[in-house]
């Protein structure tokens, strides 16, 4: 489950931030990574990193 979190963020963030940078160079795909990017993050990420930390409350 830990992994999965982390290969999750992974991914996202670097989807995240190479969209960006195909943004600021104008390179074609740079919105269907920043669009990827975001819904893994919100779907993938996000549910998984708030399960954890719930579950590991006192």
């Amino acid at each position: 489950m830990k992994k999965l979190v982390y290969v999750f963020g992974f991914i996202s963030l670097f989807l995240i931030s190479n969209g960006i940078l195909f943004k600021i160079m104008h390179w074609p795909g740079a919105s269907i990574q920043l669009c990827t990017g975001v819904v893994i993050l919100n779907f993938g990420y996000l549910p998984f990193y708030f399960y954890k930390k719930f579950k590991t409350q006192p």
